[in-house]
């Protein structure tokens, strides 16, 4: 049986800013009977900006580790989706309502004629200004951060192999 054409490609993206720490005291020994104690002091050494890049009809899921939240990023996350739907000629992408999530971020951070080629390709939907509505990225993020983020990671290093290893996880399933 032949498969269906993708006339149009989805992909939902959300972002996430997670900070390294680390403890400054060890925790108490572990009694029989007691619940774990540890102190909630900690130190932090740094942040990173999560790009959460996932297709839902696929089960698809993709993390993009940066220092910041910068226009030229979104951009090349863009390039990257548009790169991933050949011969689609329209993709539609959910959105927050961020200042680098613009049409016009492409062309800062692409040549003129590249930028308009994706401009036209892909859809912008942005999620209500002022509503409860969750994107479907921003569930995954949830989903990664409770599966993965939710303990203190010292490090990019650190923060980089725990999202790779639950992305590869999480794909190899779906």
């Amino acid at each position: 049986m032949k498969r269906p054409m993708i006339r149009h490609g989805r992909s939902c993206v959300s972002m996430k800013v997670p900070s390294y720490s680390f403890e400054v005291r060890e925790p108490l020994p572990i009694e029989p009977e007691t619940p774990p104690r540890n102190d909630t002091e900690y130190e932090r050494t740094g942040v990173s900006d999560l790009m959460m890049i996932c297709e839902p009809k696929r089960g698809f899921r993709q993390v993009e580790i940066t220092n910041r939240r910068t226009k030229i990023d979104f951009s090349h996350s863009m390039k990257q989706i548009a790169n991933s739907y050949p011969g689609v000629s329209a993709i539609r992408v959910v959105l927050d309502n961020l200042n680098t999530y613009k049409v016009a971020s492409l062309y800062e951070a692409f040549p003129a004629e590249q930028a308009r080629n994706l401009a036209r390709r892909l859809e912008f939907h942005y999620t209500p200004k002022h509503g409860s509505w969750l994107s479907i990225a921003e569930i995954e993020l949830a989903v990664l951060s409770n599966s993965c983020l939710s303990q203190r990671i010292p490090d990019k290093e650190t923060l980089r192999r725990k999202v790779k290893a639950n992305v590869h996880e999480h794909n190899s399933v779906m």
